[in-house]
């Protein structure tokens, strides 16, 4: 076999290189520009399997429901509130500050929802579970004042709705729960 020159090889090296640059280049280009076809995997869920698990969320229409009739509780009262509605997860799903509402109380309602559903109870029964556990209310994003509501299907918390800004939390917590029984209309 016949040995090639230096300048042979650098240069057939770069024409190797070129092609496989440009080669790679369309792939690339012709990649980005057609629709990629989805996984199998991801398109058809699997819910007999045992690793998975379904839960039940409000919508953004029922949330924004128990919402504004938490609202026109309260308005019915000449109280100027805030509502949150948060999702079993505790992230907020929908938060209306009310006319007049303090400025502190859309965070606070945020916290009771959360607190609410982090339990499934009224948060003016967690309330009284500090005097047995005083540290509870440390954990972060909680707020253990009256005025959050678990909503809940079958026993089980689905979301929590949260109120601030009535001059007492047992009022907070009635118009919690009249956004709680909206949604069961």
């Amino acid at each position: 076999m016949k040995k090639l020159s230096l300048r042979t090889r650098v240069v057939t090296g770069a024409v190797v290189v070129a092609a496989l640059g440009a080669g790679t280049f369309g792939a690339m280009s012709a990649s980005a520009s057609s629709p990629a076809a989805a996984p199998a995997a991801a398109v058809k869920a699997d819910t007999s399997n045992r690793n998975l698990q379904q839960t039940t969320h409000l919508t953004v229409a029922a949330a924004t429901k128990a919402a504004q009739a938490t609202l026109d509780a309260a308005k019915k009262e000449n109280q100027r509130i805030s509502v949150a509605v948060v999702d079993r997860n505790g992230n907020t799903i929908v938060t209306l500050r009310g006319d007049g509402a303090g400025p502190q109380s859309p965070e606070s309602a945020v916290k009771k929802a959360y607190t609410a559903v982090s339990w499934n109870a009224p948060t003016s029964e967690l309330v009284k579970r500090l005097e047995q556990a005083p540290n509870l209310k440390d954990i972060p994003g909680t707020l253990f004042l009256g005025g959050g509501a678990p909503v809940q299907v079958k026993g089980a918390p689905v979301a929590g709705i949260g109120v601030a800004g009535a001059p007492s939390g047992d009022l907070d917590e009635k118009f919690a729960q009249a956004g709680v029984v909206a949604l069961a209309r």
